[in-house]
């Protein structure tokens, strides 16, 4: 039997964004994990909510889904910008650099991340 939640609500993590101060985020941690299982991370992620003005993330262990919620933003990736909205979904191998810039104020996007170190192989 599983003991990840069966469901996750996006209001409730919003509004106990952003966590406390820890690390690169002395104004406050800007995600918050809503369950994870095995391999398997789900993270609510809302970057105005660091007050840094910028996405300091750096490139991941495991592959990754973000999929927009609410708001807008340029996503960078390996080089390449395109502009997201709410219901784009995106995928960044596991060790690509990528980071949102430009994003609104109430830009929120899930996470989701997934599979073994280093990613899956194709």
């Amino acid at each position: 039997m599983s003991s990840a939640p069966l469901k996750a609500n996006f209001q409730a993590l919003l509004s106990v964004l952003p966590q406390p101060a820890g690390g690169d985020y002395p104004q406050g941690t800007p995600f918050v994990q809503a369950m994870a299982h095995g391999s398997l991370s789900v993270e609510l992620f809302a970057p105005a909510t660091s007050q840094l003005g910028r996405d300091i993330q750096q490139p991941h262990m495991q592959d990754e889904l973000y999929m927009v919620q609410r708001g807008a933003s340029d996503f960078w990736r390996d080089g390449r910008t395109e502009t997201v909205r709410p219901g784009d979904i995106l995928f960044v191998p596991a060790g690509v650099p990528h980071r949102f810039e430009n994003f609104s104020p109430d830009f929120v996007t899930w996470v989701v991340f997934y599979g073994p170190p280093h990613g899956e192989k194709p």
